[in-house]
């Protein structure tokens, strides 16, 4: 008789591997996939990337930082994201600790010079499983992540570990090209991989290293964000929403649960336009390197942005509870930008390094995309990496050197990075347009339409309605070809279209009568 159990973990186990582990001999260190950068995108890749089978033999993922991001960062989580985080089993302690933006309220600037309420509407984003997004820091995010990784892997992120360089080297080891200089803990060592990602963020050295550029502008305007609990007598404090003023305009993103029992506020703040010398005034650089601008950026204080915060919310106050206690702050400018190209292939046309989350697409953060386009590049890569890694894909010499599978993640998640890009230029144009005294009925017009624009935006913006094109792998004349009886064009409400989501409905389980969400996965 077993001494095994038969309940069911409470984790998922990870996929047998189809095909063995081809890690071979030689005196450097060789791993089928290597991820550089453990933010967002590299944790979920890497974490995927386990429960698809790859063990540590098989898999590497380093991270320059020596732990996971503490405080700041990114801190909103959209509906299918959210979706997707459930069918990992990893959305409850989420929806348990974040705050839900249950409302969206409008605020206007007044003819005394002041502000006053224009709106309040329900922060609905759709049909889907959660229809309202979560914030919540990137720190519990990754924590969550950290501690389901350690039922599938025992080295976890490597940290304390900086990419110096990475290059492909077919005649050095044609199964294994790739080769990464990595220094950990001062220490340099060599590394030979299948494939590389780089999900090392916007100043990315794998992006670098291959020549890959970041094409796109920034807008001369600077923006400043503070984390902290407000004592306050603003009544909107605890809803998500907009402050337009004639001083410049804030955001108010509510937060989680302190450990102390406070709530915390994210504020994201319009700073005033800096008047600059006739000589200084140079157009701003495509690069981002324009010394000038970083020099405006670093002059910009934590005292800075407090003394804009209260100009623009007058006649309320506002400042932290405990005076100088400021969870995380920094200044940033809105730019838009996305790489010429997403992987780089071998002679043989087999691509080798990828690219994925801010390594390959920059915007503004108020849309609240970042972190939820990162992920969802993880999520598109890791089955295709994890099939080709175990020969589930087609061969790429049977079809002349390239492999389709792999071909489909930067055809698609290109468009979607693109159209992150135009919705981002659109939305924070908008949301910048500085009020002057006497424009305030001019004002009220351009908040409707902007409102208007916010509810047309839902459906990419909650990332229900993202759609990808027809390829290898989406054939939109199925449906036709096989007598489909329901036809439309509604597809964000759940006419059937591939290339998109299946819609979130409530369905019940004929073996019991058990009522669940279709989106919710395996139900035990």
């Amino acid at each position: 008789m077993s001494n095994s159990s038969r309940v069911a973990l409470p984790y998922s186990a990870p996929l047998p591997r189809v095909s063995p582990e081809h890690i071979g001999g030689g005196r450097d260190e060789k791993y089928e996939v290597v991820v550089v950068g453990a933010g967002p995108a590299g944790f979920m890749l890497e974490l995927l990337l386990a429960r698809h089978g790859l063990s540590d033999q098989s898999l590497l993922c380093i991270d320059l930082k020596p732990s996971r991001v503490r405080c700041g960062q990114a801190d909103g989580l959209q509906p299918r994201t959210l979706e997707v985080l459930k069918t990992m089993g990893l959305v409850d302690t989420i929806l348990q600790d974040g705050c839900q933006l249950w409302e969206m309220a409008i605020w206007k600037p007044s003819q005394d010079q002041f502000i006053e309420r224009f709106s309040i509407t329900e922060n609905i984003t759709g049909p889907a499983r959660y229809q309202r997004a979560v914030t919540i820091s990137q720190g519990i995010i990754e924590q969550i992540f950290e501690e389901d990784l350690s039922h599938y892997s025992q080295r976890g992120i490597q940290r304390n570990s900086k990419l110096v360089n990475v290059s492909i080297d077919e005649l050095g080891d044609p199964d294994f090209p790739v080769v990464a200089t990595v220094e950990t803990d001062g220490i340099p060592r060599t590394v030979r991989t299948k494939f590389l990602v780089g999900a090392d963020g916007a100043h990315s050295t794998v992006r670098k290293c291959i020549g890959v550029h970041l094409n796109g502008e920034s807008i001369d305007d600077f923006w400043g964000v503070i984390d902290f609990v407000a004592d306050t007598n603003f009544p909107d404090i605890r809803r998500f929403g907009r402050i337009h003023s004639h001083k410049g305009t804030i955001m108010v993103i509510p937060r989680e649960q302190t450990v102390n029992g406070d709530y915390l506020t994210r504020l994201y703040v319009q700073m005033p336009v800096q008047e600059l010398p006739e000589a200084d005034s140079r157009p701003v650089s495509q690069n981002g390197t324009d010394s000038t601008r970083k020099s405006r950026k670093s002059q910009i204080t934590l005292e800075d942005i407090f003394q804009q915060v209260s100009k623009i919310f007058e006649p309320y106050h506002i400042k932290a509870k405990v005076e100088g206690v400021i969870d995380w702050w920094t200044v940033y400018q809105i730019g838009q930008r996305v790489a010429d190209r997403f992987t780089i292939k071998d002679s043989k046309g087999m691509n080798r390094i990828f690219l994925t989350g801010d390594s390959c697409h920059t915007h503004s953060p108020k849309a609240g995309q970042g972190m939820n386009i990162s992920m969802m590049d993880a999520h598109n890569l890791s089955w295709k990496l994890a099939y080709t890694v175990q020969g589930l894909s087609l061969d790429p010499a049977e079809i002349g050197g390239s492999n389709t599978l792999l071909d489909t993640y930067e055809f698609e998640r290109y468009k979607i990075a693109q159209q992150l890009i135009d919705f981002d230029k659109e939305y924070s144009s908008a949301f910048s347009k500085r009020v002057r005294v006497g424009e305030e009925k001019d004002a009220e017009a351009t908040l409707k339409q902007d409102l208007e624009l916010y509810e047309e935006s839902i459906s990419f913006a909650s990332g229900c309605g993202v759609e990808y094109p027809e390829s290898n792998i989406v054939n939109r004349a199925f449906p036709d070809t096989h007598g489909d009886p329901i036809h439309g064009t509604n597809f964000f409400h759940g006419i059937l279209r591939p290339g998109r989501r299946l819609l979130n409905v409530k369905v019940r389980r004929f073996a019991d009568g058990f009522d669940r969400d279709l989106q919710d996965g395996e139900s035990k």
